[in-house]
């Protein structure tokens, strides 16, 4: 039984483990999907779109036919009557095809405006994510400043105790257990979340600040001696600590106009609340370059937005070479008469004007239009060909600038893998190294310069580290963008 309910809570772990891992991995994917439904511009462009499908019927359609009627305002004598009114009603039918052509054009015109769209969220998906990286490169350097201050403190301490002679023992623990609790990755304790309000750099704690008159001046020259520490060493850790509280109040301002930024681009008040992933792990690449071309070149919206404004424009020049073509017009004419008595006696000539029944008349009509004036039906053909040679080429362009920008980015991620890895060594390395030294500084008192240095390395390692890590998920984020993978997965 024993075993039984360790194998069961074994699995009902694994199984929170994995839904709490799939719930942080859905933190962007959230922001993302709300993106594209509530960005403006993204909006924009999906209504530009709609509109031209509706210019699928417009174009699919006959033209209006033509009524006209016109009424004598004193009837006109004819053989068969008077003739009081005359009504024609005429239908133009333009040339076999060219219905279907006109339909075939906007119908690709809509499409490539449905790229376009699907463009414009790719961008966005893109400055969502880069932004979303800003703000948790931001907030993880504020953690490894804040980390940075409580390992300054704790120096400081250990320095104020040298110098006044007191034992280094516990200060020099507390040092070393505050270079040791500082990790070596891009992460937080728990879910970290920004906001306008949030999050302020922390006060600076007040301080005994050592004397300064006969008994400080005593301690200095018995720091001189080696057998205490010196007042210099104080006020320098002092001068770190209070150039340190002004980084982090720099870091926390910094958060507004990203945070107003990212919120902008959900399309949502500038002010609301923002949640972050726990922690972010470097990322090993999985790249076939046969593969991610032929994606790339299939499946980017810019490129078959190009080419459906390509197959547009040589629909255009067929279209040109039907207008060239008559039109043929059905009509009916009907004339309305009225009977009319004899005038006159036969034989009188032309004063004699026989009876008219008034019967009215209908007359079947054909017309034909006659586009005779050539030139300007090959210029539309001329036209539409170097419209379509100009998609071609701008497509021809645009694919080979992505496959560079492939390229790039595929060898700026290979970079970050490396940089991740050395990085990583060196902060392990000089933690160590702080932290030897640290005991070292407290049991004999050895360059106090030299322990601030490397403690200023282990901060510039930690943060080259970050922003090496950051930089590899924006390059994650090119890397989307240029194959499209969350517009085609309908993020």
């Amino acid at each position: 039984m024993k075993a039984k309910n360790i194998i069961y809570i074994t699995i009902l772990s694994l199984v929170f483990t994995i839904s709490h891992g799939r719930v942080k991995a859905q933190v962007l994917d959230t922001y993302l999907v709300e993106a594209g439904e509530n960005n403006p511009e993204v909006r924009a462009t999906f209504s530009q779109y709609m509109a031209a499908m509706e210019r699928v019927p417009q174009v699919g359609s006959l033209p209006d036919p033509e009524l006209t009627m016109g009424v004598f305002l004193r009837p006109m004598e004819r053989l068969m009557g008077n003739q009081r009114a005359d009504i024609s009603l005429m239908q133009m039918f333009p040339w076999f095809g060219m219905l279907r052509t006109q339909r075939d054009e906007a119908s690709l015109m809509a499409q490539a405006s449905y790229e376009r769209f699907r463009e414009s969220k790719n961008q966005l998906y893109y400055q969502v994510k880069s932004t979303y990286y800003s703000l948790h490169q931001l907030q993880n350097e504020i953690e490894i400043m804040q980390q940075n201050l409580d390992i300054l403190r704790s120096m400081e301490r250990l320095a104020l105790v040298r110098y006044q002679g007191g034992g280094t023992g516990e200060a020099a623990s507390s040092a070393s257990g505050a270079v040791r609790s500082a990790g070596t990755g891009v992460s937080s304790p728990g879910a970290s979340s920004m906001a306008m309000g949030g999050a302020s750099s922390p006060a600076p704690t007040t301080r005994q600040s050592p004397p300064t008159g006969g008994t400080g001046m005593g301690g200095m020259g018995a720091g001189a001696g080696g057998s205490g520490g010196k007042l210099t060493d104080v006020l320098r850790i002092q001068i770190q600590i209070k150039a340190m509280e002004s980084q982090l109040a720099t870091l926390a301002d910094r958060k507004t106009p990203l945070i107003t930024r990212f919120n902008y681009l959900l399309g949502r008040p500038k002010d609301q609340h923002i949640d972050l992933e726990n922690n972010l792990q470097p990322r090993a690449l999985v790249y076939d370059e046969e593969s991610y071309i032929d994606s790339l070149l299939l499946d980017n919206p810019m490129l078959k937005m190009y080419e459906a404004e390509a197959q547009a424009y040589t629909i255009q020049g067929e279209m040109a070479k039907l207008e060239g073509r008559p039109m043929i017009g059905v009509g009916l004419n009907y004339m309305v008469f009225s009977p009319r008595g004899e005038n006159g006696m036969p034989g009188m000539g032309m004063e004699y004007m026989p009876a008219g029944m008034g019967n009215n008349m209908v007359m079947p009509m054909v017309s034909l239009s006659l586009p005779i004036y050539r030139k300007r039906y090959k210029a539309m053909q001329t036209e539409s060909r170097y419209n379509r040679e100009a998609m071609e080429l701008q497509r021809e362009n645009a694919a080979n600038s992505l496959i560079t920008q492939l390229d790039e980015t595929i060898n700026e991620i290979r970079d970050t893998e490396r940089k991740v890895r050395l990085y990583e060594e060196q902060v392990r390395l000089t933690q160590q190294t702080l932290d030897l030294m640290i005991t070292s500084y407290a049991s004999e008192g050895s360059s106090f310069e030299e322990l601030l240095s490397v403690q200023r390395e282990l901060l510039d390692y930690r943060l080259e580290l970050l922003n090496t890590i950051i930089g590899q998920y924006e390059a994650y984020a090119m890397l989307d963008m240029v194959l499209a993978r969350n517009v085609n997965e309908d993020i």
